[in-house]
Formats: C-alpha cells, structure tokens, sequence
C-alpha cells in the first residue's frame, strides 16, 4: 500500500470529505494538523511550493494537491493504482 501523507487544519470540511474518501478505500495515512503548527505548515509549503490551503495530500512523496484533486484522481480512474487498492498495484 502507498505511504499516504495529508496536511490538514482544524474543522476544514475539505479536509474531512479528502480523509472521507481515503477511509472509503481502506488507506491507512499520516495526518498533519498545521492548525496551530507553524513548522509543519512550512514543511507543507516547502513539499508543495505555492500551496497556502489545506489539504494537501502526498501519495508517495508526490504532491497531489487538495481534496478536488485527489477526488479528480478516483473518478478518472487513477486514484486505486496509485494507493495500490483495490487489486491495483
């Protein structure tokens, strides 16, 4: 399974309907509160140059970007394989 990482703030409703969709598909992820973390929020600009909202959501390492993207990326048909679910690998 991929190593899934998503940087989220407190009562964000993209953030939950993001983590929604991944608890959906059975993906275990790392969660990264920057609602009071400045650290962590300049560890997320810094993994995805220019991004200032939340979520931002890595799949390996590879920026995905926000919760419309990652929902983009499962009704193109993509977001299984790269999570390696659902007999996808």
């Amino acid at each position: 399974m991929a190593n899934v990482e998503i940087y989220t703030k407190f009562a964000c409703p993209y953030c939950v309907r993001a983590k929604h969709l991944l608890d959906s598909k059975g993906v275990t992820y790392s969660e990264y509160d920057v609602t009071m973390d400045a650290a962590k929020r300049a560890e997320m600009v810094a993994r995805a140059p220019g991004a200032q909202t939340v979520p931002q959501i890595f799949i390996n390492d590879i920026a995905i970007g926000g919760s419309d993207d990652l929902r983009a990326l499962d009704n193109q048909g993509k977001l299984d394989s790269m999570l390696g679910v659902g007999g996808a690998q």
